[in-house]
């Protein structure tokens, strides 16, 4: 239970931040975003892994990093946590907010940044947090934080920047049910990420040996 209270936790602090930081506007929204799940790592690392991304979950799960009986119930969690955290940013802002492609993006072209980016994430989890040779290392929060901060900075304006689909997930359904938005971009935010996360598992399976 203790992992999957984390991993919700995790995931709604992510995402709050994400959802104030977008709707006020900063220019250095790409480093609160990178900051919070950094910190978030470092929070529940030792605890639950500190995935708050189904995408990671699944190279995780692929690669055998993670029981394959807790998937279901990790991004279940990680659901949860996303959902909350984008009513709390509607009730703080009386708005709701959402993850979207930029103007004149195709489909197309945000599924292909959003698997490549979350294809560095998933790789990067993989080899700072997994790997026998960086055991015990103190920078992995780091390293999974700034491959977020640089994706939010080079592929948020393209895809949406979610890289998660959890990140997707509930603030696409947010605005939906009360902001009278469209879910119609949720399939992006699930097909990119799942498919960069599976890939950064095979990638990492060649390095690995």
């Amino acid at each position: 239970m203790k992992n999957y209270l984390t991993e919700l936790v995790g995931t709604y602090i992510f995402v709050l931040v994400i959802g104030l930081a977008v709707m006020g506007g900063s220019v250095i929204t790409p480093i609160a975003i990178g900051s919070a799940l950094m910190v978030m790592v470092y929070m529940g690392g030792h605890i639950s892994g500190g995935h708050y991304n189904p995408a990671v979950t699944l190279a995780l799960t692929m690669r055998g990093k993670a029981p394959t009986s807790q998937f279901v119930p990790y991004v279940l969690s990680q659901l949860v946590g996303s959902v909350l955290a984008s009513l709390s940013v509607y009730l703080i802002q009386g708005q709701t907010f959402t993850i979207a492609p930029g103007l004149e993006v195709t489909s197309l072209e945000a599924v292909i940044v959003e698997v490549l980016f979350t294809f560095a994430l998933a790789l990067v989890v993989l080899n700072v947090a997994t790997h026998p040779k960086v055991a015990n290392n103190s920078f992995y929060g780091l390293a999974i934080g700034f491959t977020v901060m640089a994706g939010a900075a080079s592929g948020g304006p393209i895809s949406g920047g979610a890289f998660n689909p959890a990140v997707g997930t509930g603030p696409i359904l947010i605005d939906a049910m009360v902001g009278g938005g469209s879910a119609g971009n949720l399939w992006i935010y699930w097909v990119g990420p799942l498919i960069g996360g599976a890939l950064a598992s095979v990638v990492y399976g060649i390095q690995e040996k």
